[in-house]
């Protein structure tokens, strides 16, 4: 790959080689990875299973100073291949999963990332400056051409109240999306669905009632995924937190000038 290539890819040369064993049973999970690593220029051991990762730390020179686990392989994996993992080396250990963690796992790890990941979040992540609940480039759940307000609740809002007892709802309503897609970001990362599901339930009530209908579908979206232990709705939470935000920044620009008439 040409140094314009790495440039397009967002790829930087390190000079400090650091090294790094990546565990993943899926192949090409496991290549693509290590390309990427190899071409930022860390020096990268790939094991296939955690027995065959142990056996690398046993003979590994120099020895890894990071390891990218998945956290879903067969046979050891999981906390009982961290365990092993941390009797056999001091490196930091980064869980890599393709949807939300147990919080065992997050407990035991030093970090972790969602898949799939961009460049820039591995770098976080293996630099020690956090790790993501989920990648950018994942499909956005909203509905482009979807209202972003059902005109006949707030029409019988309107019926009911005056114009600005209707905008400090809409306005309460932006506030709690903000402050429930921040605790989303939190329940997701300690892999808690209950608490997940708790959340969409509540945005989902709250916006539906308001009228408020592409934040109340996302709330569905998140309840759903949660209840049936993460499916696919999950598995790209931090698109849906993105998401929340996006519905809450949409009501408020129509706070301004005026709602809808």
């Amino acid at each position: 790959m040409t140094a314009d290539n790495r440039a397009m890819f967002g790829l930087t040369m390190r000079r400090d080689q650091v090294p790094v064993l990546l565990i993943d049973d899926d192949l090409v999970s496991r290549e693509v990875t290590a390309t990427v690593l190899t071409l930022n220029g860390y020096t990268v051991h790939t094991a296939e299973s955690g027995a065959a990762a142990l056996e690398i730390l046993r003979t590994a020179n120099p020895a890894p100073e990071i390891i990218l686990m998945d956290t879903q392989m067969p046979g050891l994996s999981g906390t009982a291949l961290i365990k092993n993992l941390r009797e056999q080396s001091k490196a930091r250990i980064l869980a890599i999963s393709g949807s939300a963690l147990p919080p065992e796992v997050i407990e035991a790890t030093d970090g972790f990332l969602i898949k799939p990941f961009e460049v820039e979040a591995m770098q976080r992540a293996l630099n020690g400056r956090g790790s993501p609940t989920a990648a950018s480039t994942a499909v956005s759940m909203l509905e482009p051409d979807a209202p972003v307000i059902n005109l006949a609740v707030l029409a019988q809002l309107r019926a009911l109240m005056p114009e600005p007892a209707v905008r400090q709802i809409y306005r309460a309503i932006v506030t709690d999306l903000n402050q429930r897609a921040s605790a989303l970001e939190l329940a997701l990362a300690r892999g808690d669905l209950a608490e997940a599901a708790r959340i969409g339930h509540a945005i989902k009530g709250g916006c539906a009632m308001a009228g408020a209908s592409q934040a109340a579908r996302l709330g569905a979206l998140i309840e759903k995924g949660a209840r049936t232990g993460g499916g696919n709705q999950l598995d790209n939470g931090g698109v849906l937190i993105g998401d929340l935000r996006a519905a809450a920044q949409a009501l408020e620009s129509m706070l301004d000038p005026e709602l809808p008439a």
